[in-house]
This record gives structure tokens, sequence and C-alpha cells, in this order.
């Protein structure tokens, strides 16, 4: 999927397999916050950050942790309901990244944790920027497989061989008409073959699949997987992409 093809469908699919999700997707490292920070030239300490697309509120929680204060925005049902017991102290509202129903100038940053992806940038855009404040700062950062190790890769193919071109990775490219700067973030973590397969199966691609040609997937992936992993343990890479973008003053 591309960042201007964005898929109602698959984008809401996530309300069904919103517990997974919490439990399964993984954290952003610290390093993600640090370069938010340096970029945007603003301590998150004290901030007004609206997290949009916050879904369970992954990155809403790591946000709130440095001292921001958040509020999320949030279209799914779901998943809403997932981050309101994940997250009853923080602030949700329901709503779509291409029409923020946030105040306008009242946020220091913007940001967009694996979720630019399913925004019209055309509609995205004004509607971040509309909502920050002189020189606030918009935020984009997105986890994906880490293709230089051989057995992602190798990985990656199976699965795009399964259910297409794009669909496991996120394809976003930052929109033009802004000052981006960027970074690239490597790191792992370590899990068990079948959480590995768990967060797998969190992927829009999959919960749209249904069953049983999911099961079947990963039964077969998991024996891959057992040649590469005999002990049942793996480190899952990743790499990070951060944009951030300041507005005028």
């Amino acid at each position: 999927m591309t960042s201007d093809t964005p898929s109602p469908v698959r984008a809401l699919a996530f309300d069904r397999a919103a517990r997974a999700y919490a439990v399964h997707r993984p954290r952003y490292p610290a390093a993600v916050f640090e370069t938010v920070e340096e970029f945007s030239g603003q301590r998150l300490a004290g901030a007004r950050v609206a997290d949009v697309g916050t879904g369970t509120g992954i990155a809403a929680r790591g946000l709130r942790e440095r001292g921001a204060r958040v509020v999320g925005v949030e279209p799914g049902a779901g998943m809403s309901a997932q981050f309101r017991s994940e997250l009853p102290g923080i602030p949700l509202v329901r709503g779509d990244g291409n029409r923020l129903p946030l105040a306008d100038g009242s946020f220091d940053l913007v940001t967009y944790a694996q979720s630019w992806h399913w925004t019209d940038p055309a509609r995205a855009v004004p509607s971040a920027l509309r909502v920050l404040r002189p020189g606030g700062a918009l935020a984009l950062w997105w986890n994906d497989p880490d293709l230089s190790v051989p057995w992602a890769a190798d990985q990656r193919d199976r699965i795009e061989g399964r259910l297409g071109p794009g669909c496991y990775v996120s394809n976003v490219d930052t929109p033009a008409g802004l000052s981006w700067r960027t970074r690239t973030l490597r790191w792992s973590r370590r899990v068990s073959v079948d959480f590995h397969l768990a967060k797998l199966a969190t992927h829009s691609a999959f919960i749209v699949l249904g069953e049983p040609e999911t099961s079947a997937f990963f039964a077969a992936e998991r024996k891959h997987l057992a040649r590469h992993f005999p002990d049942g343990e793996l480190d899952e890479p990743y790499v990070t992409s951060v944009a951030v973008a300041v507005g005028s003053a």
C-alpha cells in the first residue's frame, strides 16, 4: 500500500484485532522520541501533543512517559475501546486524520505513529498544520521489518507472494511542500516464534484475509522459522523511520 492509496476497509480492520495489537505490536525505542525532540527543537515534557491514528496507544504511552500532554485521535471503535482500557488517563477523541476534530493552533506537536500511510496527504497536511501553534511540528514515524536481515527478507517475499506486493511494508512518502528532517533507526526485540507470528497476524492484510487461509499460511511459516530458530526464539528486526517538519513561526 502506498501513502496515496489508503484503504478504509483495511484501516478499520484493526478494530477486529485491537487486543492482539496492543499485546503483540512493538513499542518504539527511546531514540524515536529523542529524534522528535531534536528535530522539532522542543522538549516533549510539557508539550501539547495530538497523536493521530493512535490505535491502542502505543505511541501515546511513550509520549506521556516523557511528560507530554497527549490527546489521542482514533477513528476505529475497537481500537478506541482498547486505548481507553490501556490508557484511561489520556483523553481520546474519535476522529479522522484527514479532518482533525481539534481547535486551531492548539498543539505543539502532531504525531502520526504507524498511521500516516492511512491518510490522504492532500487533506491530512493542511489539517495537521491548522491545529499546530506557530513553530509547532508535524512528526511521522513508522516501523518496518529490517530487510537487510536475510530471514526477514525471505519472510517478506513469502508474505507478498501470498498477499500481494507492498502489503507488508509501510511504503510511506513524506509529503511535498514541507522541509523534512529524517532519520532511520535500526533495532530489534527478542521474542518467541509464536509471539512473532501473533504479531504478524495483527497486520491488516492478514486480518482481512481471514480463516482458514491465515492459519494455513502461519502453519507453513512456523516450519520455515523452525529451520532458522530451532530454539523457538528470534530477534525481530526493525527499521524505524522518523520524519519531522517544523511549521512556520
